[in-house]
């Protein structure tokens, strides 16, 4: 009987040493493999229909390149920053054409009249100078806004009171006016004129001259 025992006990044994040889040697195999082939890292889904995990095999060195495409593919999408278009200086319209969309073909004519009878006998500079005078206060803040009240405003003017105002002006003073108001080509900053051979008003002579153009004297 106890050689029984011993007989099983012996065969036991056996069979364990034969069972750790198989483990030792599919480890060695393993690590022959593992030594053998790069390392690859693995990411496992459960496959619903098999019931079972599938492994698929990921290369590192795949992940790099696919990185490497993605940062290209990011740098050709970028969008460049555009250039900056010039900026074209803004030309403003010349003051000729203000001034003949504002004063009327009445009013250049009224202006032409007064020219003719306050600078009979003057230069064609003196003419232009009066024409100035009468847009210098059509502008200014102390006298009518218009071209009709500048002239008929009262006690301004002496041809308005003795009627030469109605007159037919002559080509240069139709000349002179056309150039003060279309091409804004005044002859002075004067708002106000007189002959000191002939005025009376001592308030007129107070005023600062700025110019002298034949027998007028143009002041501020």
């Amino acid at each position: 009987m106890i050689k029984i025992h011993t007989a099983l006990f012996a065969i036991l044994m056996l069979i364990s040493a034969v069972k750790m040889d198989n483990i030792q040697e599919q480890q060695g195999t393993l690590s022959q493999k593992l030594g053998q082939a790069p390392v690859k890292h693995q990411l496992s889904y459960i496959d619903q229909d098999e019931k079972h995990t599938v492994i698929p095999a990921f290369s590192e060195e795949k992940h790099q390149q696919e990185v490497k495409m993605l940062s290209t593919t990011t740098e050709k999408k970028a969008p460049k920053p555009k250039p900056k278009k010039k900026e074209h200086a803004k030309t403003a319209k010349p003051a000729s054409s203000k001034n003949q969309a504002r004063y009327s073909n009445e009013e250049m004519d009224l202006l032409s009249r007064l020219v003719h009878a306050e600078a009979k006998g003057e230069s064609y500079a003196g003419k232009k100078a009066v024409a100035s005078v009468v847009l210098n206060r059509v502008e200014h803040g102390s006298f009518p806004d218009s071209v009709r009240g500048v002239i008929y405003q009262r006690n301004a003017f002496q041809p308005v009171s003795n009627g030469s105002i109605n007159d037919k002006p002559d080509q240069d003073s139709v000349k002179a006016v056309k150039q003060v108001v279309k091409e804004d080509d005044r002859t002075t900053k004067a708002i106000y004129f007189y002959n000191p051979k002939t005025a009376t008003d001592h308030w007129i002579r107070s005023r600062k001259i700025v110019e002298r153009i034949g027998r007028h004297v143009f002041a501020v």
